[in-house]
């Protein structure tokens, strides 16, 4: 690179950093920050359980609510359900337990199911220890009518101030979208299921 160009290139980083900076000076409020991850792309439950891990590894207490994936065997779900050799003890977990709703054609059966995890769940937005709560695939709930999304908008606007939740799952309604604090949509460019190669383990579950 020539001295011209690595000039220009310094210039454009020192005005980025101010930018940054100013920024980083500017956020002064500390609370915590309810997140949406939407849309129809792979990678919504992924991106929230690397959040999740984020604050495992700074000894956070945390818990994972899983909806419609309860009957795959997961292999997040079975690595932190299997505390004795994850070494996670700062997490825990509830799960529908009843698969995809396409599968088991039971609206009672699962509305039943979905209620059950969330009034297993509901204290945990009740506790300040709890530092992260993780709502994987839930927008599901709401869609199908397992759930009372006003019941779950007063909960999430009383819980702790400095609670982190992450809603994931497609179709996220306005009412969540409208409460976050960040919001982001997966948004599918390519997927190799439609090109015919097999869903597998480790990547899909």
């Amino acid at each position: 690179m020539s001295t011209e160009k690595a000039q220009r290139h310094n210039e454009r980083m020192k005005r980025h950093k101010k930018v940054v900076d100013e920024k980083i000076e500017q956020a002064t409020i500390e609370q915590g920050v309810f997140i949406v991850i939407t849309g129809n792309g792979k990678g919504k439950t992924t991106s929230a359980l690397g959040t999740l891990l984020r604050s495992l590894g700074h000894g956070h207490q945390c818990a994972l609510v899983q909806f419609i994936k309860g009957q795959w065997d997961c292999g997040e779900t079975a690595f932190f359900k299997n505390k004795d050799t994850s070494g996670v003890n700062n997490l825990v977990t509830y799960t529908m337990d009843t698969g995809f709703t396409w599968n088991t054609q039971d609206f009672e059966k699962d509305k039943q199911a979905a209620e059950d995890v969330w009034k297993q769940a509901l204290p945990l937005l009740n506790d300040p220890d709890c530092k992260l709560i993780v709502f994987d695939e839930m927008t599901y709930m709401f869609k199908y009518k397992y759930l009372d999304i006003d019941e779950v908008i007063s909960a999430l606007k009383n819980r702790p101030k400095h609670q982190n939740v992450i809603i994931t799952g497609r179709g996220a309604p306005e009412e969540l979208i409208d409460l976050a604090d960040t919001v982001s949509e997966v948004r599918p460019i390519k997927h190799a299921f439609n090109q015919g190669i097999k869903a597998q383990e480790g990547i899909e579950w």
